[in-house]
């Protein structure tokens, strides 16, 4: 498992003997594999007892090439000669890695490929070994066969010297028993096993039970000695071996075992080589109990890459999450990009995270990345032109009061009441200044500022205007022999317009700023990617009750202007005042759907627009036609022209 977890090898065959043990072995492996997420394409079990079934082999060799797996584990025994057979076949396939756990020695043929890693035991050197394998003759033992055959085996050119036995036989010698160091491994653990059972067999000679020991003549009966008998007492061994190590089973009986992980080199002189490139050591630290050294490895040409890759699917690279496919194993998934806000910076991730509320996913969605700060700046190209057009108008303004203060006893500027023309040429001063707060970085005291100065700003311009379009109807009414409204003319019922109608505009923003103060707020939902700092007003309906109540005061003073615009002589300032009221109302009215129709730094670039265009509206239309006649035409400037014209 910790193989397959270094090679991130997830798309994984099994091959295996039908015996309880390979079997146990299987099912085990199964859950492991499962439970680390990776999967299994396929489990091929073959027959020991069965020597003589070509269809089954061919079922599993066409298995093999079939599969999509690269990497296959194999179980085999060394007893098991058929088991050999297939395995020499079926490793033969190219494009396939081959993990092998052997129990015993593990034996090739000389033509081989270079795909296989073999888990083998680990070998340690029993004092006298050496000289037991050089005394031994196949006549003390009763199988006669087996150890004949071993023993002329020591006459094999790879045995070491200190073992090897000068042989002039002609026998030919079985690569079943090659001389190599590989397999002595099991020596050592043989040992271990004989002396483990005698250690149980004295601990139970020696017990309470001992007695039971039938005794006939010279020969001994140990008949109670049976396998079920001598388990509780074999599970406690504990003694220490020739090697002064430890020797014990853990809680599931099992003896704890260093294995190398062998990769087979096949050699341009038809040997095979055993290269060890890792170990496994279960008594170690963790961390330390596996290693592996990829550049020792050996793989073969016909990989298309090294290491080799074991996959049903691809990398999901970051980014992309995996979609497991209806009714295939875990590890056979599509991969599809992250959703909107989210990002993956794993490969194969199962699920994508969301970013925080101030960030937002790069364009390869693997990072998240501070959003986007989004205000109209003073920086920036929108910023700059709205703030050169506030300046330009309030500059124009100033001159125009300018004009009117040194002209101001000249017929034209006195003809309409000149101190309300002044009071609203410095409102409209302040009304362009005004649009100045709506650009830079929002903040506490600006977003106060922003729609009550505005608002009581435009509410003096337009009370101003209602206050003249009030004069010229007074002032032709009172021409009228016997009017009562003579009495009334006089600048106080001027100044008592523009006062009042201030006034409420002023108690409207008290009350919004009392109950509903507006603050900088950080949009975060808006705009994809952006946080858009903004004013919140706090209050839509006081908002709007502001916007209303300017509407109200435009309304009136059109009404009355287009009432009056026909009044004969110096009054024609009925004709300025509706025209300048039509282009207010006008603005204004197509203000608001497209108000409610931008975001961000935009609505804002909307609401200074209406501002400066309905700002300069009232400016042109009222006092370009007087400012024209005062230096262009100053001809006209006399009571006799405005009298009869």
């Amino acid at each position: 498992m910790k193989l397959l977890k270094h090679f991130k090898w997830t798309w994984i065959g099994i091959i295996a003997p039908d015996d309880d043990n390979s079997l146990t072995f299987v099912q085990i492996l199964k859950e492991r594999i499962e439970k680390s997420g990776a999967c299994i394409e396929f489990i091929e079990i073959f027959s020991q007892i069965n020597y003589f079934t070509i269809e089954r082999d061919a079922e599993i060799e066409e298995s093999i090439h079939k599969t999509s797996a690269n990497v296959i584990i194999g179980l085999f025994n060394r007893e098991d000669s058929h088991g050999i057979i297939l395995r020499n076949k079926c490793q033969m396939i190219p494009g396939k890695v081959w993990i092998i756990i052997s129990d015993l020695g593990y034996l090739v043929k000389p033509r081989y490929k270079n795909n296989t890693l073999l888990f083998s035991k680990v070998k340690k050197n029993i004092p006298s070994f050496l000289k037991f394998i050089r005394e031994v003759k196949p006549i003390m033992f009763p199988n006669k066969f087996m150890v004949d055959s071993w023993w002329t085996a020591l006459c094999h050119k790879n045995c070491h010297q200190s073992i090897k036995r000068s042989c002039s036989t002609n026998r030919d010698l079985t690569h079943e028993y090659l001389c190599n160091n590989a397999h002595y491994a099991n020596s050592y653990y043989i040992y271990n096993a004989v002396y483990a059972l005698a250690h149980a067999l004295r601990d139970k000679l020696f017990s309470g039970s001992g007695k039971n020991t039938a005794w006939n003549g010279d020969r001994k009966t140990l008949s109670d000695y049976l396998p079920w008998k001598l388990h509780r007492y074999l599970k406690n061994v504990h003694f220490k071996n020739v090697l002064g190590e430890d020797i014990f089973f853990d809680e599931n009986g099992d003896l704890l075992m260093e294995y190398s992980i062998i990769n087979l080199i096949s050699l341009k002189n038809k040997t095979v080589q055993y290269e060890i490139v890792g170990s496994y050591k279960p008594y170690a630290l963790p961390g330390e109990d596996f290693t592996i050294n990829e550049n020792m490895i050996v793989w073969d040409a016909a990989f298309a890459q090294t290491p080799p890759e074991s996959r049903c699917s691809q990398n999901c690279v970051p980014g992309y999450r995996k979609l497991t496919k209806e009714g295939k194993p875990v590890c056979c998934y599509d991969c599809i990009p992250c959703p909107s806000g989210e990002i993956s910076n794993e490969t194969d991730m199962d699920n994508c995270m969301k970013c925080p509320e101030d960030q937002w996913p790069n364009e390869k969605r693997d990072v998240c990345v501070p959003k986007l700060i989004s205000f109209l700046s003073y920086e920036e190209t929108l910023g700059i032109i709205l703030t050169l057009i506030s300046i330009f108008f309030f500059l124009i303004t100033a001159f125009l009061l300018g004009i009117f203060i040194k002209y101001q006893d000249t017929p034209i500027v006195r003809s309409n009441n000149r101190n309300l023309s002044y009071i609203l040429l410095v409102s409209l001063m302040l009304c362009f200044l005004s649009s100045l707060i709506f650009i830079g970085h929002p903040d506490e005291m600006t977003c106060v500022l922003r729609q009550t100065a505005f608002g009581i700003t435009f509410s003096i311009s337009l009370s101003s205007v209602l206050a003249k379009t009030v004069t010229v109807v007074m002032a032709f009414q009172a021409t009228k022999p016997g009017n009562k409204l003579r009495k009334w003319m006089g600048s106080r019922v001027s100044y008592f317009i523009v006062l009042s109608c201030s006034l409420l505009q002023v108690l409207l923003c008290l009350v919004w700023l009392g109950t509903a103060t507006p603050f900088p707020h950080q949009n975060i939902q808006s705009e994809v990617g952006t946080i858009l700092i903004e004013c919140n007003e706090g209050s839509a309906f006081a908002f709007y009750s502001v916007l209303g109540y300017l509407g109200l005061l435009a309304g009136i003073s059109f009404i009355v202007a287009f009432l009056a615009r026909n009044l004969p002589g110096s009054f024609n300032e009925a004709k300025h005042i509706t025209f300048s009221m039509l282009v207010f109302c006008s603005v204004w009215i197509s203000f608001i759907p497209t108000y409610l129709s931008t975001k961000g730094k935009y609505m804002v670039a909307v609401e200074i627009f209406a501002i400066l265009a309905s700002s300069s509206g009232i400016l042109g239309c009222i006092f370009i036609p007087k400012c024209h006649i005062i230096l262009l035409r100053p001809d006209r400037n006399n009571r006799k022209y405005i009298i009869t014209k």
